[in-house]
C-alpha cells in the first residue's frame, strides 16, 4: 500500500476496512498483525525543502482505523507503562477502530491535554512504541502500532470538527499556583492544577507562549496554531497568562509567594543556555547556537524577509554540528532559508545519532548531506572576520562510552577543509541560571540543574521543579511527565493544607 496513491490509498483502504469491520472484535492477534502498517503521507520533498508548511500531512480517517486495528489490546499494556504521562494507549486506540473519535480524545485527555503536539514531535518510536507487542513480534520497532500517529489524528479531528472539550474543573479552592514558563512542563501543571479549583497564573518571559514549543521546534514540525489551539484550551479552563515576565528579574521566584501570595510555585523555565564546542574561531561573524538560529527564524519570524523586524543570518553553505534533534531541524530550517548546501557534521555513524530516524530521513529526501565521523576542529574567517571554511576532522569508533555508545577516536592527520559560510553550533543546551543565580537558595547539581525529590519538590519549601531545567535538554514529552508529578505534589500538598485549615475552623 505503500507505494499507492493518496486517492488509490483510500479506495484500498476502503476495501479494507468494509473487511475488517465486519468481524472487528472476533479478529485475533496473528490477523492483526497481517494488517499493513500505514504510512504518514508528507509532502513532496522537493516542494517542502522550500516552505515552512508541516511536512507530515496526517492519516486519513481510513488510514487512521486501519492502523488502530492493528493494535492487539494485549494485557500486559506496555505501552501505557513506557509513556510518561501514561495515557491509557490501548483503549483510545480501540475507540478509533470503532470510529468513536470524541471518545478516544476524552480518554487521552484524561492524561494530556497536549495530544496534538505530543503526537508530531514525542519521539515515540523510543517511548511508547518501543515495547509494543506488535512491533516486538514482528521484530522490527518501526511496524509497532504507530500511536503517535494515532494520537495526533484524533487531536486534529477534534480541532477540525471545532469539538475541543475543555475539561471539568473543580470547585474554586481559594489556593493560587504560579507557574514559571509556559513550555511543555509548565503547561501541563497549570492543566492539572487548574482542574483541582486552583487559580493558576502561568509567567512567560517572552513575548509569545510555548517555550521551546514555540522557539525551538520549526513550523515544519508544529505549526505554530497547534500550540495557540492547545494554549486556548488552557485559557478556556480559566488559566491566567502574563507574558513578558521574567521571574528573577521583573520579580524574584520566593517573591511570588512572599509578596503577591502564591501557595506553591512550578518552575519550568527550561535548559536555554547553548553550549558551545570551544574551539577557535566560535565568536566569528556567521557562528551561531543552534538555540539562536532557531529562535530567530521560529519565534522572530525572521524567514518572512522584508517583514520581520529579526534578521537572518543570508547563507549559501552551512555545517551544522551535531546529530540531535535540534541539529535537524537546523539543519532542515537552513535549507527553507535559501541555502545552497547545508551539512550536518558528527563525529559519531547514523547508527549512534540521537536524533528520530523519521527526522534524519526527511532530512536525507530534502538535500540534507550528513558527513558522519568527522567533526570541527577550528572554524577560519576571511579578512572581515566572517565565516569562510572550518577545518574538520575524521574519527573512527573506539569501545563504548557511558552513553552506551562507541566513543569516536581522533584518527591523527586526518585535516580537511570544508569550504562554508556558516556553522551553527548544536550540540545541547544546559539550564537556565537565572533562577538559581537569583535563587540561591534552591539547590542546583554541577552543571545547573535544580536538583528536586521524587515528587519534583525542590530544596526551597513549596517550591517544585520539572523539564528542562531539572533534566537538562530532554524531550517535550518527559517534561510533560515531570509536570504531572509536580501537579500531583502540588494538589496533593495544597488539598491537606485545605483539611487542615476545615479543622483549624471546627
Amino acid at each position: 500500500m505503500s507505494h499507492l496513491t493518496a486517492e488509490q490509498l483510500s479506495e484500498e483502504a476502503k476495501k479494507l476496512i468494509a473487511d475488517y469491520v465486519s468481524r472487528i472484535d472476533d479478529m485475533k492477534a496473528k490477523e492483526r498483525m497481517k494488517i499493513p502498517a500505514q504510512e504518514m503521507p508528507a509532502q513532496d520533498p522537493e516542494v517542502r525543502s522550500h516552505n515552512l508548511d508541516e511536512v507530515a500531512i496526517g492519516y486519513t480517517m481510513e488510514q487512521a482505523r486501519i492502523e488502530a486495528m492493528r493494535c492487539i489490546q494485549c494485557v500486559k499494556k506496555s505501552c501505557v507503562e513506557d509513556c510518561p504521562v501514561r495515557i491509557d494507549i490501548p483503549r483510545f486506540i480501540n475507540h478509533i477502530a470503532h470510529e468513536e473519535y470524541q471518545n478516544a480524545a476524552d480518554v487521552i485527555k484524561e492524561a494530556s491535554l497536549l495530544p496534538a503536539i505530543c503526537g508530531r514531535v514525542c519521539p515515540q518510536e523510543t517511548q511508547c512504541q518501543s515495547n509494543c507487542a506488535v512491533g516486538k513480534a514482528l521484530k522490527d520497532v518501526d511496524k509497532s502500532v504507530a500511536i503517535g500517529r494515532l494520537e495526533r489524528f484524533v487531536a486534529d479531528w477534534e480541532r477540525a470538527t471545532g469539538k475541543i472539550a475543555i475539561p471539568e474543573i473543580k470547585p474554586d479552592t481559594g489556593k493560587k499556583v504560579a507557574v514559571v514558563g509556559s513550555g511543555p512542563a509548565g503547561l501541563v501543571v497549570a492543566a492539572d492544577c487548574r482542574r483541582e479549583g486552583h487559580q493558576v497564573t502561568i509567567f512567560e518571559a517572552f513575548h509569545k507562549l510555548g517555550g521551546v514549543l514555540r522557539y525551538g521546534i520549526p513550523e515544519f514540525r508544529l505549526p505554530n496554531d497547534i500550540i495557540d489551539k492547545e494554549i486556548e484550551v488552557l485559557k478556556a479552563m480559566g488559566v491566567e497568562f502574563q507574558t513578558n515576565f521574567v521571574v528573577g528579574r521583573t520579580r524574584k521566584l520566593t517573591d511570588l509567594m512572599d509578596k503577591d501570595g502564591y501557595h506553591a510555585v512550578f518552575v519550568g523555565t527550561g535548559a536555554g543556555l547553548p553550549m558551545f564546542m570551544g574551539i577557535e574561531g566560535e565568536s566569528l561573524v556567521g557562528v551561531f547556537s543552534a538555540n539562536e538560529y532557531l529562535t530567530r527564524a521560529n519565534l522572530m519570524r525572521a524567514f518572512e524577509k522584508g517583514k520581520a523586524d529579526t534578521p537572518i543570518y543570508p547563507s549559501k553553505r552551512v555545517a551544522v554540528l551535531g546529530g540531535g534533534n535540534v541539529a535537524m531541524d537546523s539543519a532542515r530550517m537552513a535549507k527553507r532559508l535559501g541555502a545552497e548546501k547545508v551539512y550536518v557534521v558528527y563525529r559519531r555513524t547514523e547508527v549512534e545519532m540521537p536524533a528520530r530516524k523519521e527526522e534524519v530521513a526527511h532530512a536525507k529526501e530534502e538535500g540534507i548531506e550528513f558527513l558522519f565521523l568527522q567533526n570541527a576542529k577550528k572554524i577560519i574567517g576571511n579578512e572581515k572576520g566572517k565565516v569562510k571554511e572550518m577545518e574538520c576532522v575524521r574519527y573512527e569508533l573506539g569501545e563504548p562510552d557511558a552513553s552506551g555508545r562507541r566513543r569516536p577516536v581522533l584518527i591523527p592527520n586526518s585535516e580537511f577543509i570544508l569550504e562554508v559560510d556558516t556553522v551553527i553550533v548544536a550540540i545541547g543546551n544546559s539550564s537556565n541560571p537565572l533562577i538559581s543565580q537569583t535563587t540561591p537558595q534552591i539547590n542546583v547539581n554541577k552543571w545547573g540543574n535544580i536538583i528536586v525529590d521524587e515528587t519534583q519538590k525542590t530544596s526551597v519549601d513549596k517550591i517544585f521543579a520539572g523539564g528542562d531545567i531539572v533534566l537538562g535538554a530532554a524531550t517535550v514529552i518527559l517534561a510533560m511527565g515531570e509536570g504531572r508529578r509536580a501537579a500531583a505534589a502540588i494538589n496533593k500538598m495544597l488539598a491537606e493544607e485545605i483539611e487542615k485549615g476545615k479543622a483549624v475552623m471546627n
